[in-house]
């Protein structure tokens, strides 16, 4: 524990020598550094004493959520400047060998001065980042996108041919804090021309009261032909905080469960429904979570018990790892997979339909939109809400509308 905190010292250290020598090399009024230098350690200080206070029998508070954009907002510049300017230092010391045993320059000549290009360039790329991320908390958070895919399955039923799904996933209500963005939400989702609603899971980030301010609201969803269903996820299981007792602990898994009938859904819980359209039919299955590195509450074959391998299924399934590890493999053959859980980190780079990038890549093979291995799909939305960082950057909250075609991919 000490090493590591040592380490993390260290770290700072590093990140905040070379960032100040950024400014050092522009700047060269003694009183603009110093206030510089006073700014950053009061910002450090405020940011280890916030975090130091997060008490885990509460969880995740505003506080917590302004302290952790505040650190974003803070280092992952002053990251982006280190980076440039230890760079800089590599080819100084590299210029500086050269000159010692090539050129037997003098040793006050020997290493080059910084330049001051390098400083300006260090300053203006992390300058991206910083605007970006100021974006991300004031406007990227409540930047709904609607995304329409159309999904070819050959033995889907006829009648299910043009079958609309609208999905959300990740709510994490008890983050938000605009009611007129959310209802800007609820309107977008109404303006979907669906015949079916799923929600994928995490209604709330730990309590089941930080929903109650939003039922009103998530009750102007409006219905749907063929049904409004949901699961559960990670975060619905109240696992992110030290309870009293299990008894409360308990009470609070119940709660969150009647959430979701209080909204008007079907809460799935490792089981089935036929949803039948004229003479035909598919199964619409739900498992409560299982991630690989989360709670492994879903039970993929009680989930599917008594449904043919034939039969054409829709799966709900929060964590979109549950796919790899489980079910695209599966005997009983799940044709399309929804989940969340990702929300592709709230921090990327995307450019529909040509580029997309996050560090959810490194930790998730299926991080966000559709993936596809031997005719079965998995869809991973990017979540509806957000959590601990309070903002979003390229990744955007997202409603999805699938629609259902027969016949083969054509992309």
């Amino acid at each position: 524990m000490i090493f590591r905190f040592a380490i993390l010292c260290a770290l700072f250290l590093l990140i905040e020598f070379y960032s100040y020598q950024a400014f050092r090399t522009l700047i060269k009024l003694r009183w603009v550094l110093i206030s510089y230098q006073v700014i950053s350690l009061l910002l450090l200080i405020f940011i280890i004493y916030s975090f130091t206070q997060f008490d885990r029998s509460v969880g995740q508070t505003k506080q917590f959520m302004f302290t952790t954009g505040l650190m974003l907002l803070v280092y992952v510049p002053k990251i982006v400047m280190t980076l440039v300017m230890f760079g800089e230092d590599i080819f100084r010391v590299g210029a500086s060998i050269v000159n010692y045993f090539i050129y037997q320059a003098p040793r006050k000549e020997m290493m080059p001065d910084r330049r001051k290009f390098v400083s300006q360039l260090a300053l203006g790329l992390a300058a991206v980042p910083f605007l970006s991320l100021i974006y991300g908390i004031f406007e990227g958070k409540y930047n709904f996108k609607v995304i329409k895919q159309t999904i070819f399955f050959p033995d889907l039923p006829d009648e299910f041919d043009g079958f609309k799904i609208t999905q959300i996933s990740d709510v994490h209500s008890g983050s938000f804090d605009n009611p007129d963005k959310i209802n800007y939400a609820i309107d977008l989702i109404n303006q979907q021309e669906a015949d079916m609603i799923l929600f994928t899971g995490d209604i709330v980030n730990t309590h089941a009261k930080e929903m109650h301010p939003w039922l009103e609201t998530f009750n102007r969803i409006k219905q749907y032909k063929y049904g409004k269903f949901a699961v559960l996820g990670n975060h619905d299981y109240g696992e992110y905080v030290t309870w009293p007792s299990e008894k409360e602990k308990e009470k609070n898994f119940e709660d969150i469960k009647k959430l979701y009938g209080q909204i008007g859904f079907d809460l799935m819980l490792n089981e089935n429904r036929y949803i039948q359209k004229g003479d035909n039919k598919i199964a619409l299955v739900g498992v409560e979570n299982w991630g690989v590195n989360f709670k492994k509450a879903g039970d993929l074959n009680k989930a599917s018990e008594n449904l043919a391998e034939d039969e054409f299924k829709v799966l709900m399934s929060h964590d979109p790892s549950h796919w790899d590890a489980e079910i695209k493999k599966h005997p009983k053959k799940f044709h399309l997979t929804l989940s969340g859980h990702t929300h592709g980190m709230q921090f990327g780079i995307e450019i529909p339909g040509y580029f997309k990038w996050s560090l959810a890549q490194y930790i998730y093979k299926q991080w966000a939109g559709l993936y596809e291995e031997a005719g079965r799909y998995v869809y991973v939305n990017r979540g509806f809400g957000f959590h601990a960082y309070p903002g979003r950057v390229g990744i955007m909250p997202e409603i999805t509308v699938i629609e259902l075609k027969k016949g083969n991919n054509v992309a």
